[in-house]
């Protein structure tokens, strides 16, 4: 099985300036693609801008999927022959909102994603919660599944996809100053206990009262990070993903003797209050 150059883009984005946002990822996607990416990840909410104070105003920049721009971003696939995951707010029937992400390729609009855990932050204050399951998407050679920010701090996401057959997880996200943990932690963490390729996209710049920080990052299916983007700083880095040993799951340091397997070696049965009690957490309170 080959191996797949995947890209990743740290860069700012202009709230509600969809054309502008689009003409800029189209630019980069042209540069990914003459350095031999054949996956680009871009941000969250990169085509929208993220920084909206109503739902009204988030509305109004929103678009289906698919749509004008993933149209227009497909174009650009088929000449280049590449797949990118880019996020926007996705407006659906019903009047609903969700932040997404769009996987496109040389073939079109492949899928999309909408982003199940919502921070009270931004955008996510005003949309939808994500109402479709994880999902993994076989681009000929890489199965991907993605997340969005805030669902990296749930290991569920990433474990889900990864039962799914998943071998690289993309989190196009934002985060701002008091998110610095979670970028530094996150990445290497998810890959680690999956035995998954795992890679992080942030936006840098300012927005609607917030400091995004970059810090993109990726790692490796031992958790290694591979890289680790600058901060405040755009930044295209390029990663190497081996499908075929993010698939194999026993990790053998010395056979017979010392083996892991962190995905295959579960006991799900002793796992029923992950799902059994899904209100608020009633853990104890000190008097």
């Amino acid at each position: 099985m080959a191996t797949w150059t995947v890209a990743g883009v740290q860069m700012d984005c202009t709230l509600g300036d969809i054309a502008g946002n689009r003409a800029a990822l189209i630019r980069q996607l042209h540069h990914c693609a003459e350095r031999g990416a054949k996956l680009v990840i871009f941000p969250e909410c990169i085509l929208t801008g993220y920084g909206f104070t109503s739902r009204a105003a988030a509305q109004a920049v929103a678009e289906p999927l698919p749509g004008p721009s993933t149209d227009a971003i497909a174009t650009v696939c088929a000449q280049l022959g590449i797949w990118t995951v880019f996020g926007l707010l996705e407006s659906a029937p019903g009047n609903r909102l969700f932040n997404a992400c769009a996987l496109v390729g040389p073939e079109g609009f492949v899928a999309g994603y909408r982003k199940l855990h919502l921070p009270c932050l931004g955008a996510d204050r005003f949309t939808d919660p994500g109402d479709r399951p994880f999902a993994v998407h076989d681009l000929g050679g890489l199965k991907v599944g993605m997340n969005i920010c805030f669902d990296g701090s749930f290991p569920e996401s990433a474990r889900i996809l990864t039962l799914l057959g998943a071998e690289l997880v993309v989190l196009p996200t934002n985060w701002a100053t008091p998110a610095r943990t979670m970028a530094e932690l996150v990445t290497a963490a998810r890959a680690w206990e999956n035995h998954i390729y795992y890679i992080a996209v942030n936006r840098i710049g300012d927005e609607s009262g917030f400091h995004y920080i970059g810090l993109s990052s990726a790692a490796d299916y031992l958790g290694r990070i591979v890289h680790r983007s600058p901060e405040d700083q755009d930044d295209v880095f390029f990663v190497e993903v081996d499908p075929a040993a993010a698939a194999n799951k026993r990790v053998v340091t010395c056979a017979g003797e010392y083996e892991i397997d962190r995905v295959n070696w579960r006991r799900p049965e002793f796992y029923g209050p992950l799902t059994a009690n899904p209100g608020l957490f009633k853990g104890h309170h000190p008097t």
